[in-house]
């Protein structure tokens, strides 16, 4: 855990309202380059309609939520899994 990561989890009794993909990817235990795949897989909704190439946000409040959600918790980690075995031509 770096000291960036570290500070963040500190604060998360008073979150910012919102989310950048790195800090997404902290709070849910992550890879930053998992969260475009939760997306795909109609896991997390970021806020607004960026353009494709634009910074996404995401709720701090929803994130958080879902952190403590068990059974998305689980569809979060096959989704991860199915797509990393699809990439590395495993499934």
């Amino acid at each position: 855990m770096n000291e960036d990561q570290h500070r963040f989890l500190l604060q998360l009794a008073h979150p910012p309202a919102r989310f950048t993909v790195e800090q997404t990817a902290w709070a849910l235990n992550c890879q930053k380059h998992d969260i475009p795949v939760l997306v795909t897989a109609r896991l997390l909704k970021h806020l607004g309609d960026p353009p494709a190439n634009g910074t996404k946000f995401f709720c701090s409040a929803d994130i958080l939520e879902l952190a403590t959600n068990r059974v998305w918790l689980g569809k979060m980690t096959d989704a991860i899994y199915k797509h990393w075995r699809h990439k590395n031509g495993t499934e």
